[in-house]
């Protein structure tokens, strides 16, 4: 797909709905800063399952939104990744996972470690996870969340992004 802006807006068939609760984000249902640009981002052919590489950026901004408001409850954001070996700039960066309900609501975060290398340098898969609780009956009660590292100005890449999940907690 060729564009003049240099940002990738989200395909909205790239956002599974599994059911009322349930959403899976392949890497073309994602908003990525700087994802029309092949000097920074490789993304895969639509409706596949191949993972986005980030090639390299000083600036990791990479955000999702369920389409519909989800149900009262609590629920995880789970994200599938793998640091590529020759991965640089992650693992001394502080890349976030920061999550709001509603676009006017706060945002909850929490850091999370990728390491760079591994004893034999093979490809490391992670999966960090996250909590939000929605609540509360507003007009809004989208899920707005995302992976970030704005704050450094550092280079960083090698890193695969396969999918994000979000499914409700039990009690």
């Amino acid at each position: 797909m060729s564009s003049n802006k240099p940002h990738y807006e989200a395909e909205s068939d790239e956002i599974v709905k599994r059911d009322s609760q349930r959403w899976t984000f392949r890497p073309r249902g994602f908003n990525i800063i700087w994802g029309h640009d092949e000097r920074y981002w490789n993304l895969p052919k639509k409706g596949t399952d191949d993972p986005a590489e980030l090639v390299q950026v000083c600036w990791l901004e990479l955000t999702g939104t369920t389409k519909d408001s989800l149900p009262d409850g609590k629920y995880e954001i789970k994200f599938k990744l793998e640091v590529k070996p020759g991965a640089f700039g992650l693992s001394n960066s502080p890349i976030f996972m920061m999550a709001k309900v509603g676009k006017r609501g706060r945002y909850k975060w929490n850091k999370i470690k990728l390491q760079e290398k591994n004893s034999d340098n093979r490809t490391v898969t992670v999966e960090p996870t996250f909590q939000i609780e929605v609540k509360g009956s507003t007009d809004d009660n989208k899920l707005y969340f995302g992976l970030y590292e704005v704050w450094t100005g550092k280079w960083k890449g090698g890193l695969l992004i396969h999918k994000a999940t979000v499914d409700p907690v039990g009690p």
